[in-house]
């Protein structure tokens, strides 16, 4: 088995703060609902009130979705393709 590259790693680390960071931030907004900063899902809510946010959500969602997994995906049942 080969080892992981490097920047690979710390990508994976760099994502794992990222959404322990908004994790923490949501839960401390449902826990303290005094505190005058909005949680991630009264934002949604609040963008989703009008039309405009919610295309705009979607695009985004839509956007996401293409970078993260279309873009490099291949056939599954193609086989390997050309090396080199």
């Amino acid at each position: 088995m080969s080892e992981m590259p490097h920047h690979a790693q710390v990508g994976y680390i760099v994502w794992a703060v990222l959404f322990a960071a908004l994790f923490a931030w949501e839960g401390i907004g449902l826990l303290h609902p005094v505190d005058s900063y909005p949680t991630l899902s009264q934002a949604m809510g609040a963008a989703m009130r009008h039309q405009f946010g919610r295309w705009a959500l979607f695009t985004a969602w839509l956007w996401f979705g293409w970078h993260a997994f279309v873009q490099n995906w291949h056939f599954l049942l193609r086989g390997p393709g050309p090396v080199g």
